[in-house]
């Protein structure tokens, strides 16, 4: 805990045996209550190596419900065991767990309500791998989300978000995509709110075993950016109806 605030760990999971065990032992259990480990049916030993390093929650899905489902049934878990603070990792070791601390201790000082670790802050991206048609699609999608939504993020894409609790009660995410796009309209739900977020410099890594989805789904997903943007600014000025910002 910080401030008497649980904080939860919450990773959602998709063929990350490989990983999993390096990514748990770095998180920092001086503060971390709690880890939350949701399984999207993965066809490797995830849940197997789940057990065998001692993650207590741990939830199957009997479908593949997505990179977006698998978040909202990590969410909800974290709700229901009492979380204050919760911190989305990817189990893939692609974001350290060591700035787990830097995320929470700004949520628990009341700070701010949201932060989110920053792989275009410093040289983190480019440095630790990521390919240029990716980097360069990340700096367009956000200045053309900054512009329409009247932001000031540096991206909008990273996996490594942590939360308060208010703000997990207070945005409607379990009516949001169960794909990809799920993580950038929830982002864009929490400004529809009028809560601020923080960005933390992070280096991420780039390697075989990191999850990364193919050009046709990132094209796919660039388009989706792009009418969460719209959206928001049409409702915004008072002309859109998308159910996501009610």
């Amino acid at each position: 805990m910080i401030n008497n605030k649980k904080i939860i760990v919450v990773l959602p999971a998709y063929n990350a045996a490989k990983t999993l065990e390096k990514t748990y032992n770095e998180i920092p259990f001086d503060i971390v209550d709690d880890v939350i480990l949701t399984d999207d049916l993965s066809s490797d030993e995830t849940i197997a190596e789940a057990k065998k390093i001692g993650i207590k929650h741990i939830i199957k899905h009997d479908e593949n419900k997505g990179y977006g489902g698998n978040q909202k049934s990590c969410y909800n878990k974290a709700l229901e065991l009492g979380g204050d603070i919760v911190v989305m990792l990817h189990p893939d070791y692609q974001y350290t767990p060591t700035l787990i601390h830097s995320l929470t201790y700004l949520i628990a000082n009341d700070v701010y309500p949201v932060a989110i670790g920053s792989r275009i802050l410093g040289k983190g991206a480019l440095k630790g791998g990521m390919p240029w048609y990716k980097y360069v699609a990340n700096r367009f999608l956000t200045l053309f989300q900054n512009i329409l939504m009247n932001q000031k993020l540096s991206e909008y894409h990273t996996g490594y978000r942590a939360f308060s609790k208010e703000v997990l009660e207070s945005i409607n995410y379990n009516i949001n995509s169960d794909d990809f796009i799920f993580d950038n309209q929830m982002l864009a739900q929490i400004f529809y709110k009028g809560f601020e977020i923080a960005e933390v410099t992070c280096p991420t890594k780039y390697f075989e075993e990191a999850s990364s989805i193919n050009l046709q789904r990132s094209a796919k997903y660039g388009m989706g950016v792009m009418g969460v943007s719209l959206s928001y600014f049409f409702n915004k000025i008072g002309i859109g109806n998308n159910k996501i910002f009610k």
